[in-house]
């Protein structure tokens, strides 16, 4: 498993090099954004993914294919490839991961304060977390929260059922400092078990995590990067 951090800030002769390796389609999409900043992280966060991609498969960034869920998660349109990958970015940060032979998902979020954090929990988490979230100590119940929610981004994503699986259904852990781990699948402690939770933290105000179905797989973390210094590394 590797996980890139990356950040989508970047002044505008970069982000036109990386405009420069999206397809026509990616490019409209991005235009479809109202807001600059919007269009630019788009541009940057495709952009990265692209070569980060075209690192791992010795192939111009630009002639990437992708093919897409049921749920739109993107994978590689080459069913022959075993590469796998997933990408999720938050405030000014990204995230990718990568292995062979295994469907990953991840997940950022900035940490930022949530003054209606139990109507969330409560509306959002199963009935453990939410009362675990609020026995927290007060100061810690963002990052708590923010644990939670990448855990579970992160399954969801690995799966491909998006938010089509009610979050709800399964429980994580969440309090800060316990390591990540899966409780229960349905109620089933069992099927919980077939599944590995990483807590990642690529910088300092964010949660990150990482899931996949397999038995624990070494993860390497890399450097924090900004585009311009992939570009070079490139």
């Amino acid at each position: 498993m590797h996980v890139w951090p990356v950040s989508i800030q970047a002044p505008d002769a970069v982000v036109e090099q990386f405009r420069a390796v999206l397809t026509p389609d990616e490019t409209d999409r991005a235009g479809r954004f109202r807001f600059p900043h919007l269009q630019r992280a788009f541009i940057l966060s495709r952009g990265v993914l692209r070569l980060l991609l075209g690192r791992y498969l010795n192939t111009a960034p630009g002639a990437i294919e992708f093919s897409y869920g049921s749920k739109g998660k993107p994978a590689l349109a080459a069913s022959e490839n075993r590469l796998q990958f997933n990408a999720s970015h938050s405030g000014d940060l990204a995230l990718y991961a990568f292995t062979m032979d295994c469907e990953i998902g991840v997940d950022v979020e900035a940490i930022r304060p949530m003054p209606d954090i139990e109507d969330v929990a409560r509306r959002f988490f199963c009935v453990e977390e939410t009362a675990e979230l609020m026995a927290l100590p007060s100061a810690q119940r963002e990052h708590g929260f923010f644990l939670c929610w990448t855990r579970k981004e992160a399954y969801i994503k690995a799966t491909g059922d998006g938010l089509s699986t009610p979050l709800d259904t399964f429980c994580v852990t969440l309090h800060p400092g316990e390591p990540a781990a899966m409780i229960h699948l349905k109620r089933d402690p069992t099927a919980a078990r077939a599944w590995t939770l990483h807590n990642l933290i690529p910088a300092p105000g964010y949660a990150a995590a990482l899931a996949y179905r397999d038995s624990l797989r070494p993860l390497k973390t890399l450097p924090f990067f900004n585009p311009k210094q992939l570009l070079d590394f490139a």
